[in-house]
C-alpha cells in the first residue's frame, strides 16, 4: 500500500512561482484527484483522463505543469 500524500505536504514542497501546477493521482479509495499545488483549485474526477484534461486546461497546456503521482493523494475540502 502506498502512503497518502496530504495537500499540506504538496503545498509545503511547491515552488514559489505563481504559475499553476497540478498533481494528478488517486485517493485511498481509488478516485481520481487533481490538486493545484498551492491549494487554489482541484477536484474529484471519474477517470484519470478527466483529471488530466482538467489540469491541462487549467495550466494552459504548459509542458511539465501536470505531474502524475504514483503515491495516493488526498483532496481535503
Amino acid at each position: 500500500m502506498s502512503p497518502t500524500v496530504q495537500v499540506a505536504a504538496i503545498h509545503a514542497q511547491a515552488p514559489a512561482s505563481d504559475a499553476a501546477r497540478f498533481i494528478v493521482g488517486q485517493d485511498p479509495e481509488g478516485h481520481w484527484i487533481a490538486i493545484e499545488i498551492h491549494g487554489r483549485a482541484g477536484g474529484l474526477f471519474r477517470s484519470r483522463e478527466a483529471a488530466v484534461d482538467y489540469a491541462e486546461d487549467e495550466t494552459d497546456h504548459r509542458p511539465d505543469a501536470v505531474l502524475l503521482s504514483g503515491d495516493r493523494i488526498e483532496l481535503r475540502i
